[in-house]
């Protein structure tokens, strides 16, 4: 039977490691190594399907081990890491267009930015390549799965582009509650403190995002995060949220960033 692992929303689900079809001797040690990482069993998947394993396992979730990628399955929806919309942004960057967070952020080379909330990674991704080398990312993620999947994705994807492959390596990843990490920090640590929460009315047009929104941290972000995300911050502390949210209220947030068309809008709070 599926152990039982709490997620960030502090309730469970029981879920098992298991391979693809006929892996090699490296990915069943690999499996096996994320299944004794993360105290749950190990399946052995024969010629089972992906739905009959979980069956005969009473799990309610599989962790994929394969040579293409780990990926997470639940309720008909998986989840793997991809760098996603980070490429063309970072293209369209390089090109002289206009990447509305980089602008809210007025992020520049060399620039440190903490992403609380960091998901499956594409705005962090941006943020180093701009902040470059000599800049410093960190990602925060609470949940233990999509922070595991993504910081061994960010480790290992490799991208055409050697200038993205380089960005996604520099990401730091911190698996860990972002109101505990940020009371952890010294003041005016971070150039930018970054949060892009999960919408409280989603779009639910994105198949890549429903998938992240089983493993990620549904809850609000209080008034006292903010202010801690204030004292760490030297220069700023930007939040994404849909356009006419009132999480910006709710939050404080004065300054309304966004595209008069966009369905998105940034609030700042500048130090």
């Amino acid at each position: 039977m599926a152990d039982s692992i709490q997620n960030a929303l502090g309730t469970t689900f029981g879920f098992v490691v298991t391979t693809s079809h006929r892996p090699s001797a490296r990915i069943v040690e690999g499996a096996q190594d994320l299944a004794a990482h993360f105290n749950v069993p190990f399946a052995t998947r024969r010629d089972l399907s992906l739905k009959d394993l979980a069956q005969l396992t009473c799990a309610e979730a599989l962790l994929v081990v394969s040579s293409k990628r780990i990926k997470f399955v639940m309720e008909e929806k998986e989840f793997f890491f991809h760098p996603g919309l980070a490429r063309p942004r970072i293209k369209d960057i390089r090109c002289g267009n206009t990447d509305r967070m980089i602008k809210v952020m007025s992020l520049r080379a060399g620039e440190s930015v903490l992403d609380c909330t960091m998901g499956p990674g594409a705005d962090i991704i941006v943020a180093s390549y701009v902040s470059g080398d000599a800049g410093r990312v960190t990602g925060i993620e609470s949940s233990p799965v999509m922070s595991e999947l993504v910081r061994r994705g960010l480790l290992s994807y490799e991208d055409d582009d050697r200038d993205i492959s380089e960005a996604m390596r520099r990401v730091n990843v911190v698996n860990e509650n972002h109101k505990e990490y940020l009371s952890s920090l010294k003041t005016g640590c971070y150039d930018i403190v970054y949060f892009d929460a999960m919408f409280r009315c989603p779009r639910r047009m994105s198949s890549a995002m429903n998938a992240a929104r089983m493993l990620a941290n549904h809850d609000p972000i209080d008034c006292e995060t903010i202010e801690l995300a204030l004292n760490v911050a030297a220069r700023a502390v930007v939040m994404k949220e849909r356009r006419g949210s009132g999480e910006f209220s709710r939050l404080g947030f004065e300054n309304i960033a966004g595209g008069n068309y966009a369905p998105v809008a940034y609030g700042i709070m500048e130090r």
